[in-house]
């Protein structure tokens, strides 16, 4: 039987519990800046919206484009922006895809709810540009922003949604729920029906589009747990499988996604 969770904060305190966790965010930095400093073809802060935060950058392959690639930052919708994690489009990208990478206004500027029609209108936007299927991935709350574009109350329009064949959510949070519990809460400001409304466990998927759930070995249980959620809740009316990655935690489980080669990008593009 699975222990009973009496601290929230703690349940969810990815850092606290990652040997050197305050290393990652300078890395993160150098080496996405590094990335768009070295890249020959760059379109950066393309406008989906009137806020300076919603911008995104689309970072086009060497040939014509295979199709649309989209990745969506984490923070808990509370920090960050696309600037942190350019380097991650590198392998999608050099397997042959246009890969736009969002930012968005976070909390509590702006609900959840907000964030994931955000999302939605920052993939219309990017498209509109890029022919062909699109592949989404997030990670941590933008994995719950992915596998939100692939529920049926989604904020894609039809077309969109109909081009949508894959969603990578990388150890995304699907019953938001329990963040309710949580001190971050008083700048989420989730209310029950919000959380239920923006939980994807809770709602209905798009029956065509192939959802991976991947989560590392050595991540909270929390987030395991959020992973296997998902896959029970979808199992029986979308194509949806789960990977749990040996020794991987939070923070370096979206590394692989800058080799072209790495299962976790085969996931995402392949």
């Amino acid at each position: 039987m699975a222990e009973e969770i009496t601290d929230w904060d703690d349940a969810y305190a990815n850092g606290a519990h990652i040997e050197g966790a305050a290393d990652y965010p300078p890395k993160w930095a150098a080496a996405a800046a590094a990335f768009r400093a070295g890249i020959a073809r760059a379109e950066l802060d393309i406008p989906y919206g009137d806020h300076e935060r919603q911008r995104f950058d689309l970072f086009w392959p060497d040939a014509a484009p295979k199709g649309l690639a989209v990745f969506v930052h984490g923070g808990y919708w509370l920090k960050f922006d696309k600037s942190w994690w350019s380097h991650l489009v590198e392998g999608a990208r050099a397997n042959g895809w246009a890969v736009a990478a969002p930012s968005y206004v976070l909390a509590p500027e702006a609900r959840i709810s907000d964030i994931t029609a955000m999302i939605g209108a920052a993939v219309e936007v990017a498209a509109a540009k890029v022919a062909g299927p699109i592949h989404l991935a997030g990670h941590s709350a933008g994995g719950h922003l992915v596998s939100r574009m692939a529920c049926k109350s989604g904020p894609l329009g039809a077309d969109t949604a109909a081009r949508v064949a894959r969603v990578l959510s990388i150890s995304g949070l699907h019953d938001l729920r329990p963040l309710m519990k949580t001190s971050m809460n008083a700048e989420l400001q989730l209310n029950p029906a919000e959380a239920e409304d923006e939980s994807a466990a809770l709602t209905d998927p798009h029956s065509h589009i192939t959802t991976i759930a991947w989560v590392g070995g050595a991540e909270r249980p929390e987030f395991i747990r959020q992973t296997q959620v998902l896959e029970a809740a979808w199992k029986d009316r979308a194509t949806i499988t789960s990977v749990v990655e040996p020794q991987r935690h939070h923070f370096d489980v979206i590394e692989p996604l800058a080799d072209p080669g790495s299962p976790i990008t085969t996931a995402w593009v392949g």
